[in-house]
C-alpha cells in the first residue's frame, strides 16, 4: 500500500491550481461544426476559396488528384478551431498496444457519422448528413447527405453505399448473426429506403426519438459499395468468392468480408475519415495519412486536417506509453494516462517539453462492485437480495480513505451514480448510503440474523457456515483496483465478513460473470455523461455490463424465454427504459429516465467508491488546439469530441 500521506502532501502542491471547475471551462469554449451556409449565416463570414496541404496541392499539379475544390462537397462542414487557426504538415506521434488497442485510432479519425455529438453531447451537429428530420410520430428519420462527398479514393458516397451496408451487410446472417440492440425496437430491425441519390429514410416499427442520439455514439450504416462488393456473394459467384476467401487464408468468404473491411487491417478499404490506414497495424510504427478527399475546412476554407499523419508506436504495455510520454517522444495523447501517472508526469514536463492537460471522467464509480443477484449459493442469494446487506457493505466502506491513498485525494468519494456534468444527476444519488458508519452497518447485519461469529470474529451464515463473500476482479480498467480491493477486504471483515479476492484473466472474468457464477464482481461505471444513450450499466440489455444480474439481462434480452425472472423492482427499470425509447416527448422522456436512477439510489444493485476522476493528457509545447476541461467518454468517444482534425504543430 502506498503512503499516501507523502502523496497528498505532494499533490497539494502540485496540483492545488489545478482544480477549475468543467463549469468555468465550458464558458470559454466557442467550438463545433457547421454546415458552411450556416456557418456562413451565423457568423457573417463569406469563404469564398478553398486551401489545401502543400503535399495535396504537389499532387493537383502531377495530376493525380482533382483541385480541392473537386475534393470537397457542395456544403462542406466548416470547424472552428478551439485557438487558432492551424498550420499544414507535421506527424502526430502516439503509441498503442496493437490491434486490440483499436479504440485508439479510431477515436482519433473514426469518429464520422450522420449526425454527431458536439463537444460536451448535449447536442446534436451534423457530419455526413447536412440535415435530418425525424417524422412527428417517432418512427422514421430521413437524411440528407452532402452532394459531392467522396470516398478516401476518390469516389462518390451516396445512398447506394448506405442501402448495400442495409441488405448486404446487416441483413445479411453471416456478416451480422445478432443485429445491435440499438438498431432494433422490439428485436425488428428497422427498414431502410433509398429516396434518391443523397437522401434515404429509416424507419422502426413503433416510436424511437432516441435513435438519433444512439446513432451519434455508435456508428454508421454505411459501406464502400463499389470496393466490398467484390467480396461479397450478392455480387460475386460463391465459389469464386470462397476460393479467393482460401487463397487469402481464410475458412469461410465471411471471415475475408470481415477483414477487408477493417479499415485497420486493410489500408485499401476506402474511408471517409480525417486520416487512413497506409500499413499493416503489426508494424512497429502504426502510419495513418491524411485521407485527400476529407469533407471539412475551417473558417479560412483550409481543407483538414491540418496533421499530414499520425503514427502510432507500437509498445508491449500501458507502462512504455508512460516512458515514451516523459521521454518527450508523444506529441498528444491521454489514452493509457491515468491519475497515478500524474507526479511522473508533472515532473518531468520540462525534460519531455511537454504540458499536462486536465479533462474530467465520464466514469461514475472505479471501481464499482456488482452483488450478483442471481449468485448460485441460495443463502447469499437470500442475503444478497435484501437490500439492508447491500447497503450494509456500502456504509462499511471508507470512500474517503480510498480517495486518498488510491487516487491521492483526486477524485470524488461517492455512490454508484451518473456524473455530476450529466443532465439526469440528482446530488442525493452519489449521496446514497456513501458515509462511513461501521456502526450502522453492523446493526444491519445483527438485524439480518447474521449476529453470531466464529472463533475468528466472522459471522456465520444461518447454515452456520461463515460468512465469507470472493470478489472477482481482472485489472481492467483501473489500474489501482487490487489496491482499492485489499481496502475493501479491510472493511467488509472489520464489519465481520470473510472477504477474498479472486484476480482473473478478462477472458475468464467475462466468461463467469456473464454466466452468473460470480459472488461480487468489479469494474467501473463507465459511459455516465450523456447515459441516455447506453444506459448498460443500470438497464440489463448488455449482458457484458449486467454483472449484478446476468441472469436478468438474459430473461430481458430473451423475451422471457431463458434467464431467470426478475423481481418487480427490476422490472420496473426494464418497462420504463421501454417507454423512454418510444417516448417523443423530450421533458416526459427525460423525467421517465429519471426513475431509473431513483430505483438504483434505493436498491443499491451496485456499490461505488470513487469518481469523476481526471484524466491527464500530455500535450507538446508546440501541438496546439487541444482544449482544457472537457469530459472523457466512450459515449462522447473522447478525445474525439475535441475535433482532431484541427489539432495542428505549430512551426517553430
Amino acid at each position: 500500500m502506498r503512503n499516501w500521506v507523502l502523496f497528498i502532501l505532494i499533490f497539494s502542491l502540485m496540483f492545488g491550481c489545478m482544480s477549475m471547475g468543467l463549469t468555468q471551462e465550458k464558458s470559454k469554449i466557442r467550438t463545433g461544426q457547421y454546415n458552411l451556409t450556416d456557418y456562413q449565416k451565423i457568423f457573417g463570414k463569406k469563404i469564398l476559396k478553398f486551401e489545401e496541404a502543400p503535399e495535396l496541392y504537389k499532387l493537383v499539379k502531377q495530376g493525380r488528384i482533382p483541385p480541392v475544390e473537386d475534393r470537397l462537397p457542395e456544403d462542406p462542414v466548416v470547424v472552428i478551431p478551439w485557438e487558432e487557426p492551424g498550420q499544414y504538415g507535421g506527424t502526430w506521434k502516439r503509441a498503442w498496444t496493437g490491434l486490440s488497442d483499436s479504440a485508439n485510432p479510431n477515436k482519433i479519425s473514426a469518429y464520422v457519422r450522420f449526425v454527431r455529438f458536439n463537444y460536451d453531447g448535449t447536442k446534436l451537429e451534423p457530419d455526413l448528413a447536412r440535415r435530418w428530420i425525424m417524422s412527428k410520430d417517432g418512427k422514421s428519420f430521413t437524411f440528407y447527405l452532402r452532394k459531392g462527398l467522396k470516398w478516401s479514393d476518390g469516389k462518390p458516397f451516396t445512398t447506394d453505399d448506405i442501402i448495400f451496408w442495409y441488405k448486404s451487410i446487416l441483413l445479411n446472417k453471416e456478416l451480422t448473426p445478432v443485429i445491435p440492440e440499438w438498431l432494433t425496437v422490439d428485436g425488428t430491425p428497422p427498414i431502410v429506403e433509398k429516396v434518391d441519390a443523397y437522401t434515404f429514410k429509416i424507419s422502426f416499427n413503433k416510436p424511437y426519438p432516441l435513435f438519433l442520439m444512439r446513432h451519434a455514439y455508435y456508428g454508421d450504416f454505411l459501406a464502400p459499395k463499389h470496393y466490398l462488393s467484390q467480396f461479397h456473394p450478392d455480387y460475386v459467384a460463391f465459389d469464386k468468392l470462397t476460393a479467393t476467401a482460401k487463397e487469402k487464408g481464410f475458412q469461410n468468404w465471411y471471415q475475408l468480408f470481415s477483414f477487408v473491411n477493417n479499415w485497420l487491417q486493410n489500408p485499401e478499404l476506402p474511408v471517409l475519415y480525417p486520416w487512413r490506414a497506409t500499413n499493416s497495424p503489426s508494424a512497429p510504427l502504426f502510419i495513418l495519412e491524411r485521407n485527400p478527399y476529407y469533407y471539412k475546412i475551417d473558417p479560412d476554407g483550409k481543407q483538414l486536417p491540418y496533421i499530414d499523419r499520425v503514427t502510432f508506436a507500437l509498445v508491449e504495455n500501458t507502462e512504455m506509453v508512460v516512458m515514451k510520454c516523459i521521454s518527450g517522444e508523444i506529441d498528444m495523447q491521454g489514452r493509457h494516462l491515468s491519475p497515478l501517472n500524474y507526479p511522473l508526469l508533472m515532473e518531468s514536463r520540462s525534460k519531455g517539453d511537454y504540458r499536462v492537460l486536465k479533462w474530467t471522467t465520464g466514469v461514475g464509480a472505479d471501481p464499482v462492485l456488482h452483488i450478483n443477484q442471481n449468485v448460485k449459493d441460495p443463502i447469499l442469494r437470500g442475503l444478497f437480495r435484501d437490500k439492508r446487506f447491500r447497503i450494509a457493505l456500502s456504509l462499511a466502506i471508507n470512500r474517503e480513505e480510498i480517495n486518498q491513498i488510491c487516487y491521492y485525494g483526486l477524485g470524488r468519494p461517492r455512490q454508484a451514480s451518473v456524473i455530476s456534468q450529466s443532465p439526469y444527476f440528482k446530488p442525493q444519488d452519489e449521496k446514497s448510503y456513501a458515509e462511513y458508519d461501521p456502526a450502522k452497518a453492523n446493526k444491519l447485519l445483527d438485524e439480518l440474523g447474521l449476529s453470531k461469529r466464529d472463533k475468528d470474529g466472522f459471522r456465520l451464515r444461518p447454515d452456520g457456515k461463515t460468512l465469507t463473500l470472493t470478489i472477482e476482479y481482472c485489472i481492467f480498467p483501473a489500474a489501482t483496483t487490487s489496491d482499492v480491493l485489499e481496502l475493501i477486504v479491510k472493511y467488509w471483515q472489520s464489519v465481520g465478513i470473510k472477504t477474498a479476492l479472486k484476480y482473473e484473466e478478462r477472458s475468464l472474468y467475462t466468461t463467469r460473470t456473464q454466466a452468473g457464477e460470480h459472488e461480487v464482481a468489479v469494474w467501473n461505471l463507465d459511459r455516465c455523461s450523456q447515459i441516455i444513450v447506453d444506459p448498460r450499466h443500470f438497464v440489463p440489455y448488455a449482458l457484458v455490463a449486467a454483472r449484478w444480474c446476468p441472469m436478468y439481462s438474459v430473461w430481458y434480452t430473451s423475451g422471457g424465454k431463458s434467464g431467470e425472472e426478475p423481481p418487480k423492482e427490476i422490472k420496473q427499470i426494464i418497462y420504463i427504459w421501454e417507454q423512454v425509447k418510444s417516448e417523443t416527448n423530450r421533458d416526459r422522456r427525460d423525467k421517465l429516465f429519471r426513475r431509473i436512477f431513483d430505483i438504483h439510489r434505493d436498491q443499491l444493485y451496485m456499490i461505488g467508491t470513487v469518481g469523476e476522476l481526471p484524466q491527464p493528457f500530455v500535450v507538446k509545447s508546440n501541438f496546439r488546439n487541444v482544449p482544457d476541461g472537457l469530459i472523457w467518454d466512450d459515449l462522447l468517444q473522447s478525445p474525439a469530441n475535441a475535433y482532431p482534425e484541427q489539432f495542428f504543430i505549430k512551426q517553430k
